[in-house]
């Protein structure tokens, strides 16, 4: 049994819809990045990578390609399991934002992502208490553990 650690962020953008956990989620804003800035999914794909030792989300799948330009992070996903030599254990992750208010949305986002991986899958949703840049309700962060069993 391996263990990996994950962490992504991404600011808020105009224009964009929101996507959590390949899950879109009603807000005025999305957010800003290469692919659709899935920030929870990203962070489970470098907890998964980690656990594995596999690199990071930005080596497998670099800002600088055209071929991820606004590519499905669920999609990601599939690619990322597909590198693993063992089933996925269990993914805790940890989403912090001030808005919008994620708890409605949690048990698809769980399906969505136990869908994928075939593991046991826990989503949280916290906020900053509004402090920095996150309590000022610029963007989301999102922080995941994995466990990959190797063997």
């Amino acid at each position: 049994m391996s263990v990996g650690i994950g962490y992504d962020s991404h600011r808020f953008a105009e224009g964009r819809p929101l996507i959590l956990g390949g899950v879109e989620v009603p807000h005025e804003k999305g957010l800003a990045g290469h692919s659709d800035a899935d920030v929870l999914t990203h962070a489970v794909i470098d907890a998964i990578l980690g656990a594995a030792g596999l690199g990071d989300i930005g080596e497998v799948f670099p800002d600088t390609d055209p071929a991820w330009e606004g590519a499905d992070s669920i999609g990601l996903l599939h690619t990322v399991i597909g590198m693993l030599r063992g089933p996925i254990v269990n993914v805790d992750a940890t989403l912090i934002c001030e808005q919008p208010k994620l708890g409605p949305h949690r048990p698809a986002m769980v399906a969505r992502l136990t869908a994928v991986t075939d593991a046991r899958i826990s989503v949280k949703a916290t906020t900053n208490e509004g402090m920095g840049w996150i309590g000022r309700g610029e963007g989301i962060a999102c922080m995941a553990v994995a466990a990959v069993d190797l063997d």
